[in-house]
């Protein structure tokens, strides 16, 4: 008889799925997605097994899945202990897994042979009849740890011991979701909103001892800050690289201790250097000879101005002699969400984002250009801005361009924003495009193409309800029409975009923050597919503001920060 493991896990308290799993749905399909480890996704493979010490020297598994994350383009690893615990590992190449698609694999072993059959096509490969189970256990999902930790999601998990179970579900009307026994929660669609929510907390407290201290955790991957109290909420990032030094990174934190400055070694990121800010916002680095870090501040400081009304922004200077960001020159600024640096024709330009002023949202946002003879920043142009959250810069062949997020007016958050061409030594409107709360524009090329992509954040209008299940957009250059058209909308809870490439392969990631009900929410990972970017992998974060990608000594990771929970998360990204 067919042996359901995946049942066998997860009906042994039928009212609820069991820690670390949450159900979702693709495609009109249901399956399980694994938040975290647990032990009760395992068992003594005695249970189903009895009173046997070999494995059956022929049996079938049948397999259900639909990948997340992209491990192996064209093949799939079967890992085994063998003889004296050593591990065998085959490869059945040219299995194409990873197209966003639910796939149903049996794998039977015959008495000389394994066949694997994908959506019915039968690789043959050798197989030894003698595999030792005294003492194994059966995983669903992981094998206990975080690390393998399956990230797509599963369907359908039989054991049938004794025979080839190819013949009893090919051939299928629907060959990719051919089912022999799959959990009865999985036949129904699911109703509205019972998607499991995944909590993270805190297993570590925060003392004196511990104060300016990061700590990595590395089970849960989590980056931990503590100014000597509580755990400080990270709100923006920023990644750079310091010659001599290696990777950096710079964390806002709105709390008077200030933000910090981290540097990147073997155990993870390290704190550095703290900087004393007001309120901080956002951080940019940029280079002019020099490294340099600019924070955008929020709050007053009568360090600067007796009214401490008034904020002051910061421009840092890295010190080759002392290792450190020393204060270089500070600029007057208005509640600044972002700073955008740039270089055009020789000169260096800072864009700040002025949100607002006491009340008042649309104000001048400000274009700063570097006088080599004052060897400042002084003030080049200003542009009228509506809450202004992000300035992105990019060019396309000869042009320059300047693209604002415009959030809040006051009133509304439907707003547009303009993207802006340079002409003549100055920007002028290119283009207005339609958004609700803007917060983020992130600009990214694939091959000859162009896009924009915008994260809105929620509509609000007067005093009406905040609506915060919107379209975030896709825009790509039109190089005939000389505009940005529409080319994909994609339903989120955004305030941040981050394009990487893996390989050949492009992803973006989306930072969802709130639905109007809760911070804790998945954010998701999207790859190009042939008609534009699909979903391929969930990561559970907490009121997510900022993502950013980076590479360490050929591995590549995610980390993002949280503007609720206090705790930054580093994912390593796996590929092969």
């Amino acid at each position: 008889l067919p042996l359901d493991l995946l049942s066998f896990v997860l009906e042994r308290d039928p009212s609820k799925l069991v820690p670390g799993v949450h159900m979702k749905q693709a495609g009109g399909v249901r399956g399980i997605h694994f938040s975290s480890p647990d032990t009760a996704l395992s068992f003594p493979s005695s249970q189903i097994l009895v009173n046997c010490d070999l494995f059956p020297k022929e049996f079938s598994i049948v397999l259900t899945l639909k990948l997340g994350l992209k491990f192996s383009g064209k093949r799939l690893h079967f890992l085994y202990k063998g003889h004296r615990g050593v591990v065998e590992h085959w490869v059945f190449r040219g299995t194409q897994l990873a197209d966003s698609q639910w796939h149903t694999l049996v794998l039977a072993i015959g008495s000389h042979h394994v066949k694997l059959t994908v959506d019915c096509s039968s690789p043959v490969e050798p197989f030894p009849s003698d595999l030792n189970i005294q003492g194994s256990r059966f995983h669903i999902g992981s094998r206990g740890l975080w690390k393998g930790l399956f990230s797509g999601l599963l369907r359908q998990l039989v054991l049938v011991p004794g025979s080839d179970a190819t013949h009893q579900i090919c051939p299928s009307s629907d060959p990719q979701l051919a089912a022999l026994s799959v959990p009865p929660l999985f036949l129904d669609l699911p109703a509205t909103g019972t998607e499991a929510r995944v909590s993270v907390g805190l297993e570590k407290s925060c003392s004196e001892q511990l104060q300016g201290q990061l700590w990595f955790n590395p089970l849960k991957k989590g980056l931990y800050l503590c100014d000597g109290t509580v755990w400080n909420t990270v709100l923006e990032l920023q990644l750079f690289q310091v010659p001599g030094m290696g990777l950096m990174a710079a964390m806002a934190h709105r709390s008077a201790s200030g933000s910090a400055v981290y540097l990147w070694t073997k155990t993870g990121f390290q704190l550095y250097q703290n900087i004393s800010t007001n309120g901080a916002l956002a951080w940019r680095h940029f280079s002019m000879g020099n490294k340099y870090l600019v924070v955008s501040n929020s709050g007053g400081d009568r360090r600067f101005n007796k009214d401490s009304q008034a904020d002051f922004s910061v421009i840092y200077k890295w010190s080759k002699r002392r290792k450190r960001f020393v204060q270089f020159q500070t600029l007057q600024t208005h509640c600044a969400r972002d700073w955008e640096a740039f270089n055009i024709d020789g000169h260096t330009y800072l864009a700040v984002a002025n949100h607002r002023q006491d009340k008042n949202h649309t104000i001048d946002s400000v274009i700063y250009r570097w006088n080599r003879l004052s060897k400042s920043f002084e003030v080049h142009q200003m542009l009228q801005t509506s809450g202004a959250y992000d300035w992105e810069f990019f060019t396309v062949g000869p042009y320059y361009f300047l693209v604002v997020a415009n959030a809040f007016d006051g009133v509304t958050t439907s707003l547009d924003s303009v993207i802006y061409i340079w002409v003549n030594g100055n920007f002028q409107v290119f283009q207005k495009i339609k958004t609700f709360c803007a917060t983020d524009w992130e600009m990214f090329q694939i091959d000859s193409r162009v896009f924009l992509v915008v994260a809105n954040g929620h509509r609000l209008h007067g005093n009406g309800p905040s609506q915060y299940t919107i379209n975030s957009t896709i825009y790509e250059l039109d190089m005939s029409a000389q505009l940005f058209v529409r080319f994909q909308d994609i339903v989120t809870y955004a305030v941040d975009w981050e394009f990487f490439s893996l390989g050949q392969e492009y992803f973006l990631v989306v930072a969802n923050s709130f639905n109007g009900e809760s911070y804790s929410l998945n954010s998701i990972l999207y790859w190009q597919g042939y008609e534009g970017f699909v979903p391929v992998h969930w990561l559970p974060t907490i009121g997510c503001s900022d993502w950013e990608f980076f590479s360490a000594k050929g591995e590549s990771y995610l980390i993002y920060s949280s503007a609720k929970a206090p705790l930054s998360k580093v994912f390593m990204l796996k590929t092969y």
